[in-house]
């Protein structure tokens, strides 16, 4: 009989949508889209005969080789960044192979592909305006070498589909013909980039390179990938940050079957063995002792109080217009509310993991980074080996969302390969994972808005406490992110301040999807629904009100508005709540609608408007602020990170819950971008606009104020 088994490698998927819809099998990429590369990252950073520039390579064969300097991690940027490249170059899109930029070639030829770094929605808003002139610049040089040969003016040859044509003979050369003498010619100047009334490839609904080879489960990630000879390695750090190694027991497992050796590190253990299940087998049976301080006594009570308390304190001033202090005692009305939200973790699907093989003069680290620049350094920290004889062989992530710009895995992997003498695979467990991250950090808010008798707001004052993440980016007192959101923010009013307040616990904090944003925009989305309320205005009135000079704002709200059905009547029960906010050179706005029965809240739909300028690819825009609602709707419910004598109290998906599809809402996105406007990102905004639209949807139907997340375990019975 034949093997009907269903495996990640072979499978139909049957499921239903979470509109309640039935979906049944997968829908491959069509037969003319380019190809992706299951392991997409090229071992020889050296260049090819066919390179006409950094970014592109064109074989005899006419395929094109375009370099990808970011990571692919779901967002699609695998896609999009070559799709601008090819409008440029005018090839043949069924030709095209994208490929990851060489982190080594990188460091060696002083940033040829700029950052290597994936995070802050800055693939294709930082990077696109780079490769689409790299593809500007590989096309005139290939028109330049067909006119060569021709002995014709350039100005008679025109490039489409992979082919060079001499218009006034028909002649014509293939791409591949050309481009060994192409990457030869050096131009005079670079060529004009095209304008948006010009794209015909850049708007274009393309399916995501990357799709096929996930559904059919041939992609590799970092977790599916062997080298020969290789180890395996498990791996425990301090349960408290901070701590480390006082002793270990090795001869508990001495003998243990597989098990090649102990390494102890500074702060952590690791067990190496032939295989993985044995490695972790014998680190869970491990005697360690741990030297933890005065951080073992510390829990999340206590930390929550600080972050209060640091509200009393004096802080540095981080935006001021106006004078804040004169006009609110004019006010004919002050309301003022504090907000606060918990440490949160990243719980990418995939655990860190990393592949290292440690040589004297040579090491080469496989692992799925965000980024792969960062990675080459630390493995050459800990290897001791020249930055220029480091390898990184980027693999596909399953999630990142900023956890993975802060390669921990790389430097424990060149570690422990460095004390064996052997290539090692580290992978870390889902707890390790959970309890070893680089968190979002916790937060406070106190708000204070003063109104004049018609209830027009006259003053907004705003105290912060957060955690810096980068303690080198703090200058007189402030760390821009932990502002973000709130320096920036669009409302306009006379009087306005926002005073900062760092505070930092034991705890490590990381950039966590849309940084800073993500907890300021449900603070100021919160309190804005709050002062439309004090002054008896119709939320979306005050917004307007606030935002008379942006009429991109007021676009993206007449869509939110009538897509969103706002001001029609709910049932009792039910509300609707709304939130607008620009970050990363992107407006987004959702509506959410609730139901909130028996103390339980269910998010029923949401409708997501957004501008974020020229659109590159619109199917990849909608994947993206749908994923981010989901992302951020798994902070708005569930999201919370506690700490019991100094350690993560959570370990997995039981203790750290996330949207399932039974919390899934019915989803729409509607895309309403300003003509001419550059691109902005889209992989964070999605992720902030949830938390304060539903709960702002909350008060709607309950008349009950959130002012703390999550929302699991709240009081929803009603009442301000």
């Amino acid at each position: 009989m034949t093997d009907t088994t269903l495996s990640r490698r072979h499978f139909i998927t049957t499921a239903l949508t979470a509109a309640g819809g039935f979906a049944l099998g997968v829908g491959l990429a069509p037969a003319q889209a380019a190809t992706l590369s299951a392991r997409p990252w090229n071992d020889d950073a050296s260049r090819a005969a066919g390179e006409i520039n950094a970014w592109v390579v064109i074989e005899p064969d006419d395929t094109v080789i375009i370099r990808y300097g970011r990571a692919e991690m779901g967002q699609g940027s695998f896609t999009a960044l070559p799709q601008i490249l090819a409008e440029e170059l005018e090839c043949d899109w069924s030709k095209v192979k994208p490929e990851y930029a060489s982190a080594n070639r990188n460091f060696k030829e002083n940033k040829v592909y700029g950052s290597l770094a994936t995070g802050g929605s800055r693939a294709v808003r930082e990077t696109g305006e780079l490769v689409q002139q790299a593809g500007a610049s590989a096309r005139e040089r290939l028109i330049a070498a067909a006119a060569k040969r021709w002995d014709v003016p350039a100005s008679e040859c025109t490039a489409a589909m992979s082919k060079v044509t001499h218009a006034p003979s028909g002649r014509a050369f293939r791409f591949g013909e050309l481009a060994v003498e192409a990457a030869a010619i050096k131009l005079d100047k670079e060529p004009a980039l095209k304008k948006p009334d010009q794209y015909k490839f850049i708007g274009r609904r393309l399916e995501r390179l990357d799709a096929p080879l996930k559904i059919n489960g041939t992609a590799k990630y970092g977790i599916d990938l062997e080298v020969p000879g290789m180890l395996r390695a498990a791996i425990i750090k301090s349960p408290v940050f901070g701590g480390t190694v006082k002793s270990v027991d090795e001869s508990a497992v001495a003998g243990r079957r597989g098990v090649l050796r102990v390494v102890k590190l500074n702060n952590a253990v690791a067990v190496v063995a032939d295989r993985y299940f044995r490695a972790q087998s014998a680190l869970n049976a491990l005697p360690i002792e741990w030297e933890v301080g005065a951080a073992g006594t510390t829990n999340s009570t206590q930390f929550r109080r600080a972050y209060l308390d640091a509200l009393e304190q004096k802080g540095a001033e981080a935006r001021h217009d106006g004078n804040v202090d004169a006009a609110m005692p004019t006010a004919a009305k002050v309301i003022e509310a504090t907000y606060d939200v918990p440490i949160i973790a990243h719980a990418p699907m995939e655990p860190l993991n990393a592949i290292a093989d440690v040589k004297a003069d040579r090491v080469d680290v496989w692992v799925g980074t965000q980024n792969a620049d960062a990675a080459l350094l630390l493995a050459a920290q800990a290897s001791g080996v020249k930055p220029e004889n480091v390898y990184i062989h980027n693999t596909f992530s399953g999630g990142g969302f900023g956890r993975r710009l802060g390669p921990d895995e790389v430097a424990q992997a060149v570690a422990i390969s460095k004390a064996v003498g052997k290539p090692v695979k580290l992978i870390w467990t889902r707890e390790e994972e959970i309890r070893q991250g680089r968190y979002r950090t916790q937060a406070a808010i106190r708000f204070k808005a003063g109104f004049a008798a018609d209830g027009t707001p006259i003053a907004l004052d705003m105290r912060n406490a957060a955690g810096s993440s980068n303690p080198a980016n703090v200058k007189d007192g402030l760390d821009p992110q932990t502002t973000q959101g709130l320096i920036n923010t669009a409302y306009k009013l006379p009087n306005y301040r926002v005073v900062s307040i760092l505070k930092n616990t034991h705890v490590p904090l990381g950039p966590w999807r849309a940084p800073g944003h993500n907890q300021n925009a449900f603070f100021m989305e919160s309190f804005i629904d709050e002062m439309a309320h004090a002054a008896g205005k119709d939320p979306v009135a005050l917004r307007r009100e606030l935002l008379a000079h942006r009429p991109d704002f007021q676009q993206v709200l007449d869509v939110l508005v009538e897509k969103g059905d706002w001001g029609k009547p709910m049932p009792r029960g039910k509300g609707r709540g709304i939130a607008i906010h620009e970050s990363y050179d992107s407006i987004v706005g959702m509506i959410a609608e609730v139901a909130v029965q028996n103390g339980e809240v269910k998010v029923e739909r949401v409708v997501i408007a957004c501008d974020c300028g020229t659109v590159v690819n619109p199917r990849g825009v909608e994947n993206q602020l749908e994923g981010g609602m989901i992302y951020g709707l798994s902070a708005a419910l569930f999201g919370e990170i506690t700490v019991k004598d100094g350690r993560i109290e959570q370990g997995n998906f039981d203790t750290y819950p996330v949207v399932r599809y039974k919390d899934a809402p019915k989803t729409e996105v509607y895309i309403s971008p300003t003509p001419g406007k550059r691109w902005g990102g889209v992989g964070e905004p999605g992720a902030t606009m949830i938390q304060p639209a539903v709960t702002n949807a909350i008060f709607a139907a309950t008349g009950k104020r959130l002012r703390s997340l999550p929302i699991r375990g709240q009081d929803l019975s009603g009442g301000a």
